[in-house]
């Protein structure tokens, strides 16, 4: 499970000193200092050509200030430096690079210009920022790992896109439409998903833009919208619902699931290949436990024991491993019907900080349980919990599902199903070096100002320790109450709710369970009353940020997370814990009418939507759940959807931030 976006400007001052990996460098919105228009123009250009920082100070690119983005072009370093000097190719393109950025671009014309004009749109939405990995102290054999990784990564990228259906699309893409290629990477496919933009049916990467097909069924039985409900009704649903198969036609006709390995048998030996390369490339050095599970992973592409691998997997940690790597089919969000496991590789440096919170939280952890198990009822009852509590990761590559259209991944339980998952030894991570640059943290500041009155926002403090502890909690939250396959009469929370809503009611059981558990922990001392204050007000900021994006995507499917904060939203809003001020300026001392959280209705608020959420996960009540998204996540009137609009039209009028990866 995951915790997505903007919550990680919680991290804003993290010290990262300790870990070799840079925060992430912004490419600039339009506008921007010289560097950054630089890179924004690259970017639009389709190039992978990345000024990470002007360090001899001189005004102009030199070799060792070029990083190069990952997936917008797969030639070699070579082709742009060659014995330390810029090749003729780098210099070309170059040339290209600093001609767009210092000239207005012309507004589109011909039989395109409607699509161009609206990929514009979708592209001003955005600040890109590039995350980089600093080599300069690694040892031979794990550059030699880092190699064969990026490439398991591209191969990665492929499975992903076979099963998003868009294997193949970007070919269509014509020549020197740079734009076009950069929507198509950022997006995972044609179509806009930027906020103003999702929804115009003449934006997107391609003319025309294509209807969206999943490439995890078969494209006929796509035409019924009520196809997912239909996966589970039949007698083979256990293995058409299957998280790790793809469903195909059979000879007859009929519906098949098809194990991963089988389904793409090329790309999945690609993969083993790439990961037993990795694993040779460390052999005999102290990344015992990271070769283990190199070598695990492998053998699971080739014969699909994912739950195999998990072992080796769970046995990694901040202490036996300076790496963080995650390769596998993991979440389902991509997946219209939420069932199907999309492949990822998420690999990163192991930031030591961690240590600090898991000797904070290990000895309340099963008193942790324990709270939830009573929030939720029967027929939930407390269980031994022994999940491993969050390890920092600073993130040096994303690849396939773990590389978002919009903001980040920045907390992480896994696995999702399973033994491991089942008996709580997951291992859950948070993300620390997404959101740190200035520019994202600007806009986040202006965004907060333009909603919340003036004495709300000033309670609004930085403190990094204590604001990552929301989503270290989220995280945490993932292994504790009625999670993973808990089952009620023997059906599962997918059997119960369907996907798309189960996976809302747990990342809303997650989220919540992080306001609720800043509380509890202030109340034993482990935290102050401080810190806990002000780990909320930032899940709230969270909250309002999520809401902006819309609750349901253009298909009609709800997006757990932006859902989730609707549903906190109005109830923090019902309970009086958060008024709306239509006579206040708010903080930025412009916009008209503001929000206000009232500290003394909140602790009562969190707790009534925690034992709501937990309970309806605990008896499996699907009726509850409808009613709840009903209620606070559909309704088009009333006060809480027109704070939604309110919060939306302010927040929307800055860009987001948009992650690219520059190749380790």
């Amino acid at each position: 499970m995951k915790t997505f976006a903007r919550l990680a400007a919680a991290l804003a001052l993290l010290a990262v000193a300790p870990q070799p990996a840079r925060a992430a460098s912004p490419a600039g919105a339009p506008g921007g200092d010289a560097r950054a228009r630089l890179n924004r123009a690259a970017l639009e250009l389709g190039l992978p050509l990345h000024w990470r920082a002007d360090a001899n100070a001189n005004g102009a690119i030199d070799p060792p200030e070029l990083a190069l983005v990952f997936g917008l072009d797969e030639q070699p370093r070579d082709h742009w430096i060659r014995r330390g000097r810029f090749t003729p190719a780098f210099r070309a393109a170059w040339a290209s690079v600093e001609s767009r950025a210092s000239a207005p671009q012309p507004a589109p014309a011909g039989a395109d210009a409607a699509r161009r004009a609206a990929l514009a749109r979708e592209l001003s939405q955005r600040l890109f920022a590039v995350v980089e990995t600093d080599r300069s102290g690694l040892r031979p054999p794990e550059r030699e790992m880092l190699r064969h990784l990026v490439d398991a990564a591209r191969i990665i990228e492929r499975l992903n896109a076979r099963q998003l259906g868009i294997l193949g699309m970007a070919e269509r893409i014509p020549p020197g439409d740079g734009a076009s290629r950069l929507a198509f990477l950022v997006n995972k496919g044609p179509w806009c998903t930027a906020p103003a933009t999702e929804g115009d049916p003449s934006c997107g990467a391609l003319s025309p833009v294509p209807p969206r097909r999943s490439g995890l069924y078969p494209a006929d039985l796509q035409a019924d919208p009520g196809f997912c409900a239909g996966l589970a009704r039949g007698p083979d649903a256990a293995a058409l619902t299957s998280p790790f198969t793809a469903v195909v036609r059979d000879a007859r006709g009929g519906l098949a699931a098809v194990p991963y390995p089988k389904a793409w048998p090329e790309d999945m030996e690609a993969v083993a290949r790439a990961l037993e390369r990795a694993a040779a490339a460390i052999r005999g050095t102290d990344e015992r436990a990271l070769h283990a599970y190199l070598l695990a992973a492998a053998r699971a592409f080739r014969d699909g024991g994912w739950e195999r691998a998990d072992e080796a997997w769970a046995s990694m940690n901040a202490e036996n491993s300076r790496w963080f790597l995650r390769v596998a089919p993991d979440e389902t969000y991509s997946d219209p019907c939420a069932l199907k496991a999309g492949f990822e590789l998420a690999l990163a440096r192991i930031d030591p900080g961690s240590l600090a919170w898991q000797r904070r939280l290990e000895p309340v952890k099963q008193d942790m349980e324990a709270a939830l198990a009573r929030l939720a009822g029967p027929p939930y009852a407390a269980r031994p919990v022994a999940f491993h509590l969050p390890d920092f990761i600073a993130i040096a590559l994303n690849a396939g599902d773990a590389r978002a259209p919009r903001g980040a991944t920045v907390g992480q339980s896994l696995p999702n199903w399973g033994k491991v998952a089942n008996e709580g030894r997951g291992r859950t991570v948070a993300m620390t070096n997404f959101y740190t640059d200035p520019e994202s943290l600007e806009i986040r500041r202006r965004r907060a100002a333009s909603v919340l009155c003036a004495d709300t926002m000033a309670r609004r403090t930085p403190d990094p320790d204590a604001e990552r502890m929301g989503f270290v909690l989220h995280e945490a939250a993932h292994n504790l109450g009625p999670s993973h396959e808990y089952a009620v009469e023997g059906r599962t929370a997918t059997q119960i709710f369907g996907g798309n809503l189960a996976a809302m009611l747990e990342e809303l059981k997650a989220q919540q369970s992080a306001l609720y558990l800043a509380g509890w922990l202030a109340e034993r001392g482990v935290i102050s009353p401080a810190q806990a204050d002000r780990a909320l007000l930032e899940n709230v900021v969270w909250a309002f940020g999520q809401v902006s994006v819309g609750v349901r995507t253009s298909d009609g499917r709800l997006r757990p997370y932006s859902a989730l904060a609707a549903i906190q939203l109005a109830a923090l809003a019902d309970d009086g814990a958060l008024v709306w001020r239509p006579e206040a300026k708010a903080a930025n001392g412009e916009d008209e009418g503001c929000l206000e959280l009232d500290r003394p209705r909140l602790g009562a608020s969190v707790e009534r939507l925690e034992a709501l959420a937990l309970g309806i996960k605990a008896r499996g009540d699907r009726p509850a759940a409808e009613a709840l998204v009903q209620a606070h996540v559909d309704a088009a009137s009333g006060k809480n959807a027109e704070l939604r609009r309110v919060i939306t039209e302010r927040w929307r009028r800055f860009p987001d931030t948009t992650f690219l990866y520059a190749t380790p």
